[in-house]
């Protein structure tokens, strides 16, 4: 195919979003089996905002079509990322598809050596597999085997993927992988994330721990993981430990992480930063409570605080970060 016609069809696909219809159905149908990888993922992305459920098994055919030969069919793996995320967001619930999914590796040649570019395959399989038409412990069996992958992106969306299940077993997977450690703190992080956001009666207690941990960047995570969360006992925790905190670090991080906080005591401390924290500290507040949920209902009393500290640099930074108010 030129690259005029292959621009062309693109252009085709696109165009199909904003004429839903038979005659559009028809075509994406027809799309899905073209053996451009890149053609198919743009079709099967173009099925998915359309929700054609119709077109399901279009998708599941072209997926395992590009399981054969995968190297060379399906090159980066664009299609079959594309198709899982389709899949997903039409509500497809048969779990074989998705099952060959996170089985998949895809090693294909870089300089110097061979690299698997299934990682989002697996990835999107996993977030798949859990509204899928299995019991928790065959899911929670899939994405245990995940949480040790080799890709870190493919262990994360494994955590991740526990916390959308959404059964309290998926916690005892999470403890363990925490406690156990990996190579990229990211992972570790989003372990604390899912516990949290899973609810279990100790599972701030069990994060407030990594506050201690060895890893300055894993300390990072667990102020980032709580937060984030919706428990007020979770941002006490952090609140306490930033009175007593001497690393300047942990500080700046919990600082961060109080302005993701729904709770509103958040704001509450994020003034307070900025009313008596130093410099550093203070313009971090303020970059926090602007980009929170509380931007609009606090802006009156961070300015406010900001004036009273009469220093030049945290009445620039809050016009920069307030600026469209």
């Amino acid at each position: 195919m030129s690259k005029h016609a292959f621009e062309e069809k693109l252009r085709e696909i696109e165009q199909l979003r904003s004429a839903p219809g038979p005659a559009t159905q028809a075509k994406l149908a027809k799309a899905l089996g073209n053996r451009s990888n890149y053609l198919v993922s743009k079709a099967a992305a173009v099925v998915a905002d359309l929700q054609l459920a119709a077109l399901i098994p279009g998708l599941v055919a072209a997926f395992e079509r590009f399981l054969q030969d995968a190297v060379k069919t399906d090159p980066q793996c664009w299609a079959k990322i594309a198709i899982a995320k389709a899949l997903k967001d039409l509500g497809h619930r048969d779990p074989a598809v998705f099952l060959q999914g996170i089985a998949h590796v895809q090693m294909e040649p870089v300089f110097g050596g061979r690299q698997d570019t299934a990682g989002p395959v697996r990835s999107a399989s996993a977030l798949a597999l859990v509204d899928c038409q299995l019991d928790d412990f065959e899911i929670l069996s899939c994405l245990a085997d995940l949480l040790v992958d080799a890709e870190a992106t493919v262990r994360v969306g494994a955590a991740l993927a526990i916390a959308q299940l959404g059964s309290p077993g998926g916690a005892l997977l999470l403890r363990l992988k925490a406690r156990v450690g990996d190579t990229e703190p990211e992972v570790t992080g989003q372990c604390l994330f899912s516990l949290l956001s899973l609810g279990t009666a100790d599972a701030v207690a069990f994060v407030g721990r990594f506050l201690d941990h060895g890893d300055a960047q894993v300390r990072v995570e667990a102020a980032t993981a709580l937060g984030a969360a919706r428990d007020p006992e979770a941002l006490e925790m952090l609140t306490s430990r930033y009175r007593r905190e001497g690393d300047p670090e942990l500080r700046q991080a919990i600082v961060t992480a109080a302005g993701a906080s729904p709770v509103t005591a958040a704001a509450d401390f994020l003034l307070g930063v900025i009313a008596a924290g130093d410099q550093n500290l203070a313009l971090a507040a303020i970059e926090a409570l602007a980009a929170s949920r509380f931007r609009n209902e606090f802006r009156e009393q961070t300015e406010a605080a900001v004036r009273a500290r009469r220093v030049s640099a945290l009445e620039q930074h809050f016009r920069q970060q307030f600026k469209n108010d």
